[in-house]
């Protein structure tokens, strides 16, 4: 049976500093990020599965997603738990604010790759993750591809 790609679109807004960045972006500042999550795999052949003739269920990656990114990094502020911005962040935080200290600098890049592997491991065996594409701004996202890390 064929390959199939399935995507799914995801929205949030999140907020970051990049400590030792040369413009703008040093300062706090935040984003509506836009994700595309792809998968590809090979339709349920089984007519007694619920789940027959689909990839996956989009609420099945839906979930997956939501969980391990969405509610995480929704309306969260990300430093860079290795940079000096573990002061501001610990600030934040002791006035109840939902702070992110991740263990790299909270680029897109770097997110992208963050996000490929949390979702990675929660995808069924059957089921690969072939491709994301996070936009940072309207006009400038950055794009991870599995053919392109072999693991």
């Amino acid at each position: 049976m064929s390959q199939i790609r399935l995507t799914k679109k995801f929205s949030f807004e999140t907020g970051h500093a990049l400590y030792g960045h040369d413009g703008k972006c040093r300062n706090l500042h935040g984003h509506s990020y836009k994700l595309s999550v792809t998968v590809i795999g090979t339709p349920i052949d089984d007519s007694t599965n619920p789940k027959y003739g689909m990839v996956i269920d989009f609420s099945d990656l839906k979930k997956i997603v939501k969980e391990e990114i969405v509610d995480v990094f929704d309306h969260a502020t990300v430093f860079n738990g290795n940079s000096p911005h573990d002061e501001l962040a610990n600030e934040l935080i002791k006035r109840g604010h939902h702070v992110l200290l991740v263990d790299y600098q909270p680029t897109s890049e770097m997110m992208v790759i963050d996000f490929a592997n949390k979702i990675q491991k929660h995808l069924p065996n059957h089921i690969k993750l072939h491709s994301l594409k996070l936009y940072e701004t309207a006009t400038s996202y950055a794009e991870w591809f599995a053919s392109d890390n072999p693991s």
